[in-house]
């Protein structure tokens, strides 16, 4: 993989329109830091424009937040290479914004309470009476006081979805479906975890969780957005079956 001044195109995401001093401005990174990842193999090659100039997108921005996310849980530089080159080749921005999100849970508390204006401020957009409604039935805020208590990494994401067409009794009902299944695979798992390991060392167990939690977690979740999308191909193809026999 080369540089913003090597030789590959990379894979344009439709908005590399970035330079390097703007992408490393906009990730709180030097540019350094950027050129340094890049030879490492961290981030994609950006796509060469004319003049040679290289253009940065919202996978590299997206990419950088996971990173900075992986070396705040105390991960090592090697031990960050190993979780990228495990991640499915095509994740959109989104899909490493959901990554970041699901680092983050790593933490033991990594919600903070944020004033009104704080919060409109973070999720980088205006935020009416309606959007914090739907911040707060998704989960992603939560009322405390005056303020809010907010999951950062999850409040991209939720930002996001509030632009998606779904009323606030479908958010809820989606919310406890996926609480209710995310519990009973951790119960689950970790039953046939400590199972395994309480045969053998029953001191291990602790440690097999430190070490399997963000496996275990990274594996659920890939699965899970390829059983979704492979779920929304299909019904999207039956849609179109039906609309093509009326």
């Amino acid at each position: 993989m080369t540089s913003d001044t090597g030789e590959s195109t990379g894979a344009d995401t439709g908005e590399s329109r970035l330079t390097v001093d703007e992408l490393a401005a906009r990730a709180g990174v030097t540019v350094r830091t950027v050129r340094f990842y890049s030879t490492r193999g961290l981030l994609p090659p950006p796509v060469i424009g004319p003049r040679r100039v290289g253009h940065y997108g919202r996978d590299h921005l997206a990419r950088l937040a996971l990173i900075e996310e992986l070396q705040r849980q105390g991960m090592t530089l090697a031990a960050i290479e190993r979780y990228l080159r495990q991640l499915p080749p095509d994740l959109t921005p989104r899909d490493l914004a959901l990554q970041r999100a699901v680092v983050a849970s790593w933490a033991p508390d990594a919600a903070e309470t944020v004033t009104r204006e704080e919060l409109e401020r973070r999720a980088g957009r205006p935020l009416a009476s309606a959007d914090v409604e739907r911040l707060v039935a998704m989960g992603v805020a939560e009322r405390d006081g005056d303020g809010f208590r907010v999951d950062p990494g999850l409040l991209r994401l939720g930002v996001e979805l509030l632009d998606v067409p779904l009323s606030e009794e479908s958010i809820l009902a989606a919310r406890n479906v996926l609480i209710e299944h995310s519990r009973a695979a951790a119960h689950a798992l970790s039953r046939l975890f400590r199972d395994a390991v309480a045969e053998r060392d029953p001191q291990a167990v602790k440690s097999l969780s430190a070490h399997m939690q963000p496996l275990v977690v990274q594996a659920l979740l890939t699965t899970f957005q390829r059983s979704l999308r492979q779920e929304l191909r299909e019904w999207l193809d039956g849609a179109s079956e039906v609309g093509g026999s009326v």
